[in-house]
């Protein structure tokens, strides 16, 4: 991949602080992972694969800002993709949207220590 990867990677985790904390543990595992499966991209897909992550980051950066800035009662993160969008996926694309749905979907599990037990719940 081109050496812009590397930044761009580096401003996607940075931009990721920002995120509440479970949401950064989700996207920064996330991005680890695609970031390292395109490292041996040909250079077609690794151009498609740098754009997208670039809207991506110009995205959350929005609202990020609209957060600081109270603009919305509640931040949500992310967006709806559009079912043209949808149909570009593959297969292999779409499973992996599925993964990561239903992680960001799961329960939080809270974890508290009691000074009595020293157990996690």
């Amino acid at each position: 991949m081109p050496g812009g990867a590397r930044g761009l990677y580096r401003r996607i985790l940075l931009l990721h602080r920002a995120l509440p904390a479970a949401l950064r543990a989700l996207g920064d595992r996330y991005v680890k992972e695609e970031f390292r499966k395109h490292k041996a991209a040909g250079p077609a897909e690794a151009q498609r694969f740098l754009r997208e992550w670039e809207n991506y980051a110009a995205l959350i950066q929005q609202q990020i800002n609209e957060d600081k800035q109270n603009l919305r009662e509640k931040t949500v993160y992310g967006i709806q993709l559009t079912e043209e969008k949808l149909n570009d996926f593959r297969d292999e694309q779409i499973g992996q949207l599925k993964e990561l749905m239903d992680e960001a979907t799961k329960p939080n599990k809270e974890i508290t220590i009691s000074k009595d037990s020293e157990r996690k719940n």
